[in-house]
Order: C-alpha cells, then structure tokens, then sequence
C-alpha cells in the first residue's frame, strides 16, 4: 500500500517538473544574446534645422484675434535664428545603409546625423518620407557595408508573445527593453493609417523610428508612438512591419507612395443606422459622398451604400476601410460589397491613385492654419466638424487640437492629437481664445493655468499646469 502511494507521488513531481520545465522555455532566462546580434543594426538619428522667431515689438500687450493690427505689428519684431535639435531612432534594412524610422524624426531636418552602435557617426540623406503613415526612409552617406536586419511578419504576432525594443530613448543610446505585445489593432487618432501593435515593452522619447523585435531577431514593428509622456506607462504603439514594408518599398523604388484610391467620403455605422437599414449588426462603412468621376462613381457605388467587403476582405469597422483600400495596388479591379436597399449587391472598381486625386489636392491645399501657443511651448489648430465625427465626440464641441509639442514644453506629457477644450474653466472656441488667455495666466503673480483636455481615446481629463 505504502509502495502504490508511493508511486503517485513520484507521478505527480514528474508532471509539475514537467510544467514548470514547459513554463520556464517559453519565458526566456535572458535576451542577452538577441541584443547583442541585434545592436549593430540598430542607429540613434539626431537632426538640426533653422527656426527663425519673432520678438514681440511690445511685450505685455496683445490684440485681440481678428484684429486687423495683429498680422500688422507681427511684422515688427525682430528675427531671431535658432538651431533646434531633436533625436530618435532607425535600424538598417540593407547594408547599403539604408535605414527606416519615422517621419516625425527628420521632418524638416537640414542635416541628418546617423550614428552606428560603437559610436561612428555618418551623414545621411532622405529618400523618401510619407505623413501619412509617419515613415521615412533614409541612406547613410558611405560606401561601407553595414549590418541590416529583416522584416518579419507581423499578422503572425499575437497578443502575449515576447517583444524587444532597442533605441535611444531620452538620448541614452543602445538601450533596450523587453515585454510583451498587449493588444493589436489599435487606433489613437495619431496618422490616417493606424493599426498600431500595442506592446508593454519601455519606450520613451527618443525610440520613435526604433525597431520592435520578435524573438527571432526579425522587425515586427517601428515604435512611433507613446501614451504618457512624462515618462512610460507600459503603453507604447508600433506601426506593424506588414504595414509599413508596403510604404517602404514604394519610397525606395519611387521615392513616393503609391496608394489606392477609391473616391469616397465615409461615417461611422452606428446601431440607429443598422436598424434603419435593415442590417444584422452595425459594420461596414456608410458612405457619406463619391467624388464625382472617381473610381467609385465610375462603378456604381452611390452615397447611402454600406460597404461590407472590399477585395474579399470583410470591413467590420469603418477605420479599417481606408488602409486596406490604401495597401491596395492602383489600377487593380476589385469586387465591392455593399448593402442597399436591404441586400447585397457587388460592384467592380478599379482603384486610382490616391496621390494624384482630386480628393488629395483638395486636401493639402486645405492643410489646416497652425499657431503657436508660446506660453504652453505647442502648435496647435482649430478643431474641426471632421475630428468631431472621427472621434466620435459630442457635436457642440469646440477646441484646438495639439499638433506639436515641444520637449521642453509645461504639458509636454500630453500627445499630438489631444485636444485642448476649456482653459481656466472657460470654453475654447477658437485657437485666439487659447493664445488669450495663456497669456493672460503668464502675467498673473501665480503663472499657473487649469486646462481641460480629450486625450487620444475622447476621455476628459482636467490637468493644472505651472507656466513658466
């Protein structure tokens, strides 16, 4: 009897031996090796560029916006050139030198320094950059060869597997971090193109343009984008490498992007809409406009359509529209799915291209007026009805929306995209009533201010901000 217990008990140490065996294999004990073959192709970016400044003619007096003095005496002060600097990361796809970070990092960048694990620095030129998905690709000025490293793919990483991040966060060059993919899929508002790989793995300023390794050595996505920006919070988001390769390799054969264009203007669905139309459940994308003699227009899609499938791909959610129809190669026909009348019906198109469309010149040529709100150190611009609808917020709202933020700025924890909507408890209307009263609140004896913000998930946070 006592030999049978004894047997169970010999039974069960095996199997948790096991488990634990099993455990301890899927965690790794150390990414010392992965680093150490990884760093060599990893690079910190720094950028200079001239900014020139106007000094305010008659310090302590504003007019007020509109005002047909304003644009008047701002012409009178006195210019002042100053080297602005800034810093990030990149990692090389070719040993020619050719290196991928983000657009943010060189945008309006005179000189590009590149510097390579172990301290050799290299001039470098731009070959292409795209807004629009916020990458740039870059080529080190020499004929060395370098260290590159591999795209993976990216739809195969899931939620929980092993991530590492290695850039120069805060300018401390060659650091790295691990942790884990935390979500998929996410939209912050930042780019029109967003499918952000959300990852715990440390990341700062600094590591923007950086690599996200799986534990193959292979990029799984380019840390762009943190939330939080007095330091990390385990919420960091990647651009996935599937994503960016297609982008990548139009800049380096064009110089440019290439995408799909389809020609429509498109809203949320919402419960009310799916019950009117008699759909199962709110998906797709409701069609709101087609530009006439677009693709659309010139295969029979009209406003009031629900596309429901684009290109055998099912559209459960508006967002997701815009960057299939964008990774989609121009001139191709596609089937279109769309619900009207209470059924399906499909249509052929063939897609444009979106850069050379009516719909994108309009756009550029409509790029929203920028102002600078020098007491908070940000450029901001005015909300408008199109944020409204995207991000889903009350209809009556008013605000400015943050579209850069300077390192050294009060708030510089906020992100581009939050959007300022009250200041001192009053309401802001127009960008002019922001400017106003920060500057108001700089010549007060206590020089602080209380500001009411959406962050980049349409949540109100109030934040308490001392000027300097």
């Amino acid at each position: 009897m006592a030999f049978k217990y004894f047997k169970k008990f010999l039974v069960a140490i095996i199997i948790l031996n096991f488990s634990t065996i099993v455990y301890s294999n899927d965690a790794p004990s150390s990414f010392a090796d992965l680093a150490e073959k990884l760093m060599p192709s990893v690079v910190n970016i720094s950028t200079s560029q001239t900014v020139v400044t106007k000094t305010n003619p008659f310090p302590g007096f504003e007019f007020p916006p509109g005002s047909p003095f304003e644009d008047m005496f701002k012409d009178f002060g006195t210019p002042q050139k100053k080297k602005a600097y800034a810093l990030g990361s990149g990692f090389i796809i070719d040993s020619s030198g050719i290196i991928i970070t983000n657009n943010h990092v060189i945008k309006g960048a005179e000189d590009i320094l590149v510097r390579i694990e172990g301290g050799e620095d290299y001039e470098a030129e731009v070959i292409g950059a795209d807004p629009l998905s916020d990458l740039a690709v870059l080529k080190i000025k020499s004929n060395e060869k370098f260290k590159p490293v591999k795209f993976g793919d990216s739809d195969k990483a899931r939620i929980g597997d092993w991530v590492i991040a290695i850039g120069n966060p805060l300018g401390l060059s060659g650091t790295v971090t691990a942790g884990i993919i935390s979500a998929r899929n996410r939209n912050i508002g930042m780019t029109r193109y967003e499918d952000f790989i959300q990852t715990d793995a440390s990341i700062n300023q600094g590591n923007s343009g950086g690599p996200l390794f799986n534990m193959d050595g292979e990029v799984i996505g380019i840390n762009t984008a943190i939330l939080g920006r007095e330091g990390n919070i385990g919420i960091g988001f990647s651009i996935p490498s599937n994503n960016a390769k297609i982008v990548v390799d139009q800049l380096i054969k064009y110089g440019e992007t290439k995408r799909g264009w389809l020609g429509v203007r498109i809203q949320y669905v919402s419960k009310e809409i799916a019950d009117e139309e008699k759909l199962n459940k709110p998906r797709g994308a409701l069609v709101q406009s087609v530009a006439e003699g677009s693709p659309s227009d010139k295969g029979g899609i009209k406003a009031g359509d629900i596309i429901l499938e684009f290109d055998g791909k099912l559209i459960n959610e508006m967002k997701e529209l815009p960057l299939i129809v964008a990774q989609t190669e121009v001139g191709k026909t596609v089937d279109v799915k769309v619900w009207r009348n209470s059924r399906e019906v499909t249509k052929k198109i063939t897609l444009g291209r979106l850069e050379t469309s009516e719909d994108f010149n309009i756009e550029k040529a409509e790029a929203p007026k920028t102002t600078i709100i020098e007491g908070l150190k940000i450029t901001v611009r005015a909300l408008t009805k199109q944020d409204i609808e995207a991000r889903n917020l009350p209809k009556d709202t008013t605000g400015a929306v943050i579209v850069k933020i300077e390192n050294d700025s009060p708030i510089n924890y906020l992100n581009v995209n939050n959007i300022i909507i009250e200041a001192q408890k009053k309401k802001i209307k127009t960008v002019g009533d922001l400017k106003n009263i920060v500057n108001s609140a700089i010549r007060s004896t206590d020089k602080t201010i209380m500001i009411a913000i959406y962050n980049n998930q349409s949540q109100k946070r109030y934040i308490g901000v001392k000027l300097d």
